[in-house]
């Protein structure tokens, strides 16, 4: 299999294709995230998540169960530009750092690439993201759900530090969610290509190819799901409260009230949600770097 090489326009698909992968899929689901936020602020308001897609469905409708749709556009589809984009360039330069010795440690250097980019990615991400839950995580009709009026109203009220008080948690939450999301990716791309499809990746048809990256991509997504979800729960609380001392004693404060137990509330709606997401989320970046003459994504220890 001919590798693609890595030049200016190869990354720059790279982050076309991170962008269109993390912003459609997460407004796809925003009706999911919407109850899964919910029941992490409020645990006794919703029994299930079907009852929660149905109670807010017959009480506000359509602009209801789609609350928080276009700052989850905007925001994930900056937050996978980095994340696919910068991962794929910082993954070449800790492979030239490592030298000859690249192979052998490329596991690490899958986890560095994808932390490194995360950084990034999530301070693209965090206002955004503050603004989303706010809108999910207020009663209906006590904050704006329109971007520009919940933006004024957090700075007016809060300043910047609105916007980005949760950037430590998120990136408690993103950071190890993205090294399970692409390290697992890597080693379940490989070992599916070693064990299952043994021939040359190119013999198999973009079909096969793609469908290796979805399956690969929603088992990753389900250790994700689990990785991620304390941290999660933690963004959504803090989100969600008027910003009062420090964020130490805001988490502080949080973890009191909830306990460990609280950490893990909406657990299992989050792993439909992130499972399916992430297997979607590879599917789309591999089939737009198909279509502009990439190889799929993955590795390649086994075709030599």
């Amino acid at each position: 299999m001919v590798a693609d090489k890595h030049d200016a326009s190869y990354y720059y698909k790279c982050l076309k294709g991170g962008a269109m992968a993390c912003g459609l899929t997460h407004t796809a689901i925003v009706t999911l995230d919407l109850v899964k936020c919910q029941r992490q602020v409020d645990p006794t308001l919703y029994k299930s998540l079907g009852e929660g897609i149905n109670t807010i469905w017959t009480s506000h409708g359509v602009r209801g169960i789609t609350t928080g749709w276009l700052p989850t556009l905007i925001g994930y589809s900056l937050q996978g530009t980095a994340k696919f984009g910068f991962y794929e360039f910082f993954k070449d330069v800790y492979a030239g750092i490592a030298g000859d010795k690249a192979e052998k440690y490329k596991v690490l250097g899958y986890a560095l690439s994808s932390a490194s980019a995360e950084i990034f990615a999530d301070i693209l991400l965090c206002p955004f993201e503050a603004i989303k839950v706010r809108m999910q995580t207020s009663k209906f009709g006590t904050f704006p759900t329109r971007i520009y009026p919940a933006f004024s109203q957090i700075v007016q009220n809060e300043g910047t530090n609105g916007l980005y008080k949760g950037l430590v948690p998120l990136w408690c939450r993103q950071i190890p969610y993205t090294i399970v999301k692409f390290v697992f990716f890597e080693k379940t791309v490989e070992a599916f290509y070693r064990y299952i499809f043994t021939k040359d990746r190119s013999q198999y048809s973009k079909a096969t190819q793609l469908s290796v990256t979805f399956a690969s991509g929603y088992i990753a997504g389900i250790l994700c799901a689990i990785v991620s979800h304390p941290a999660d729960t933690m963004v959504s609380k803090l989100n969600n409260i008027k910003t009062e001392g420090t964020l130490k004693e805001n988490i502080s404060k949080i973890y009191s009230e909830i306990g460990f137990n609280g950490l893990w509330r909406g657990l299992g709606t989050r792993i439909l949600m992130i499972g399916t997401l992430t297997g979607l989320q590879w599917w789309i970046y591999d089939t737009y770097k198909t279509a502009v003459g990439l190889g799929t994504s993955g590795g390649m220890a086994n075709k030599k």
